[in-house]
């Protein structure tokens, strides 16, 4: 048992190590992500659409909901569909690893369990960064998409066309996803902790953030990914030359 504690400690201070220098990619990501945002949110069309729109309510009427569960039951609802989705998502990386699901407990409001022959620190934080519920509406349309012109449906259901259906659903789970994630964070996971608390929150961090950018430059026209590589590159090029200019200071503050 002390073994096993020591060669996990072991691998969680070289995982801070990692995690440190996960940061320089981070921080381009960032940079590169909020330039784009900025130029949507100022010269895009996307938000003053009726997809922005809907979006946007779909956000909010799940952040409401959300805060209104902790307010009235100390706790947010519905756990039992979060606890499924989190445990599901673990199970769907298991099987991208070619690993087996040994056991399982995933409907369950005081916390559900995989077993499985495989882990890796993917697999552990995959729910943190992996919005199953978004992908699963994103499947869903197209699907239907193979069978009928959704976009283009111009029929109303409950006085919403399908398109406006999707992004408010879109929006909605979106914002289940990130609700609950940062809930669930400080409250120990042993998904977090196992691979080091540092090391987890720098790759969900970094991986929702690749996601967004995704998102956005499907949802926004004037976004394409090679303009945000470029940006993102640009800022990785910016980095680069101010840390060798550091370097190159402190060679000769070091020679002298």
């Amino acid at each position: 048992m002390q073994r096993w504690w020591h060669r996990g400690f072991r691998k969680s201070s070289f995982n801070a190590i990692y995690g440190f220098f996960l940061l320089v990619p981070a921080w381009w990501l960032t940079q590169a992500f909020f330039a784009a945002f900025s130029r949507v949110a100022v010269h895009g069309e996307f938000w003053a659409s009726e997809e922005g729109w809907f979006f946007a309510l779909g956000a909010v009427i799940w952040t409401l909901a959300f805060v209104g569960g902790i307010w009235a039951k100390g706790e947010p609802w519905p756990l039992h569909v979060y606890v499924f989705g989190h445990e599901l998502t673990h199970a769907i990386w298991i099987w991208l690893w070619r690993g087996k699901v040994v056991d399982k407990k995933m409907w369950a409001s005081d916390g559900g369990y995989i077993v499985t022959d495989t882990h890796n620190f993917w697999i552990a934080l995959a729910p943190y960064f992996y919005p199953l519920y978004s992908l699963a509406v994103i499947v869903l349309y197209g699907a239907a998409s193979l069978f009928y012109n959704v976009a283009q449906a111009t029929e109303t259901f409950i006085f919403m066309t399908p398109l406006q259906w999707l992004f408010l659903f879109l929006g909605g789970t979106w914002a289940f996803h990130l609700s609950f994630t940062i809930w669930m964070i400080p409250k120990g996971q042993t998904d977090l902790t196992t691979h080091g608390t540092f090391f987890s929150l720098v790759v969900i961090y970094g991986m929702n953030l690749l996601v967004l950018a995704v998102f956005l430059i499907v949802a926004a026209p004037e976004i394409t990914f090679g303009s945000f590589s470029r940006e993102l590159l640009h800022h990785a090029e910016d980095f680069s030359e101010i840390a060798w200019r550091v370097l190159r200071a402190a060679w000769r503050k070091l020679a002298t």
